[in-house]
This record gives structure tokens, C-alpha cells and sequence, in this order.
């Protein structure tokens, strides 16, 4: 059976001034604010799409990483926990070195 994932966002205004909300469909995370100066300047408040981008990357990252880890002898040498992190990075325009 397949699973779908699904995840919601709403925008009100225009882009610099306006701001909008983030949910995952099932609920596994509360509704976060957006804006543009979130994604863009400072993430003093509120989230990104780069950062939920970067959060479900680690995610998986740590998934494939614990299913190729080699166990040891009835499975003691494979660690119990792992932790990863990414980072999506933005620039605007003209600034790429």
C-alpha cells in the first residue's frame, strides 16, 4: 500500500509584507507562521521551506544511514540513535560568489 504525504500552506498579502502558515497534513507538526523576512532575512520567529526542505532531508539521511549501518554479533555494535542535520542555504540574486 502506498502512504501520501501531504502538507498545507496559506498566503495573505503581498510578499514583503504579507505571511502565511505551514501544517503537515497529519498533524505531525503544529501550525508554523511564515514570511517573507522568515525565509529571507532572519529566522527569529516562524519557519522556512528551505528549513522544513533541510529538516525532511536529515530525516531521511539518518533513515537510509541506520538501514545500511553493518550489525555486530546479535546486533550489539549497531548504534542505537542517530542524529543528523542539513542546511539549505538561500541567496539572493547577484550575490553567489
Amino acid at each position: 500500500m502506498a502512504t501520501h504525504s501531504k502538507g498545507t500552506a496559506t498566503w495573505a498579502g503581498d510578499l514583503m509584507g504579507g505571511h502565511g502558515t505551514v501544517s503537515a497534513g497529519n498533524g505531525g507538526f503544529t501550525t508554523l507562521p511564515t514570511t517573507w523576512a522568515a525565509r529571507a532575512e532572519s529566522r527569529a520567529t516562524g519557519t522556512s521551506p528551505e528549513e522544513l526542505l533541510a529538516a525532511a532531508h536529515a530525516s531521511c539521511f539518518s533513515m537510509a544511514f541506520a538501514g545500511s549501518a553493518p550489525a555486530g554479533t546479535g546486533g550489539s555494535r549497531r548504534p542505537r540513535r542517530w542524529s543528523r542535520s542539513r542546511v539549505a542555504s538561500g541567496v539572493r540574486r547577484g550575490q553567489i560568489p
